[in-house]
């Protein structure tokens, strides 16, 4: 993985807290639904992150960019529904919400500066 890419490793280190969110659910809570939805998307933005990097051209990254930005917040929508539903604890979901509205924040910021850069360059 390279190194100083805020957005791949906080991406990737969400998607290890959404698995591990995921083994709790289902062993503990005995909850498979929920949890699998929340898993499917949870770690996806980390794998359209990864293939955003990998893009050819800047929009091909910016459209990469766009899936990973819309899985967090189908995320976002599950954790709040699990939390709502008692499967997960206030503390708990408060500290995953936290990672994941910080990704959604760092992947806004990089599709803007990309989409000024696209613009300039026409």
């Amino acid at each position: 993985m390279k190194k100083n890419n805020v957005v791949q490793e906080k991406s990737y280190a969400f998607a290890l807290r959404i698995i591990n969110l995921y083994k709790h659910l289902t062993t503990n809570k005995k909850e498979v639904v929920l949890s699998k939805q929340v898993l499917r998307s949870g770690t996806s933005v980390g794998a359209n992150v990864e293939e955003a990097i990998g893009a050819h051209t800047k929009k091909d990254f910016l459209a990469k960019l766009s899936v990973a930005n819309k899985e967090a917040r189908e995320t976002r929508y599950w954790l709040r529904l699990l939390k709502d539903s008692g499967y997960i604890e206030k503390s708990a979901f408060e500290s995953i919400l936290n990672d994941c509205e910080e990704i959604l924040k760092i992947i806004g910021a990089i599709s803007k500066s990309t989409k000024e850069s696209l613009r300039k360059e026409e």
